[in-house]
């Protein structure tokens, strides 16, 4: 379980799933260390496919969703999402990314408070900083 309450900083990036790259397929589930991503089952939002959704103020931009971390000698990187569905940007950015990750436009409309304010939240926390 992750833990909760108020952060102690901000990270400088943190993850973004593209939900019309996203097949559901859990793999950044399996990794995430603090227990960020959830599923989005399609049936609950009027679609047939799933997508995962990260909690952006969970995030603590480990980039682990993204690839696996390497030996620096290593010259093959071992990439998580097989759909190349992730993407890290800037804290300062993240509410723009948020709020056109893609999926139903009636989901992101229906979860605005839950998914796109907390993002809102961390980009003017991040351009005060």
């Amino acid at each position: 379980m992750a833990k909760q309450g108020a952060r102690k900083k901000l990270p400088k990036e943190v993850a973004v799933i593209n939900a019309d790259n996203c097949t559901g397929c859990e793999s950044c589930l399996e990794v995430c260390p603090v227990d960020c991503i959830q599923k989005v089952p399609g049936e609950s939002i009027s679609c047939l496919q799933s997508f995962c959704e990260i909690d952006v103020e969970r995030c603590v931009g480990c980039e682990v969703c993204v690839h696996i971390p390497g030996k620096k000698s290593d010259p093959y990187e071992l990439t998580v999402c097989p759909w190349d569905a992730i993407e890290m940007v800037p804290t300062v950015d993240v509410a723009w990314h948020v709020a056109n990750k893609g999926g139903p436009e009636e989901y992101i409309r229906e979860n605005w408070e839950r998914v796109v304010e907390p993002a809102i939240r961390m980009s003017e926390l991040a351009a005060a900083q």
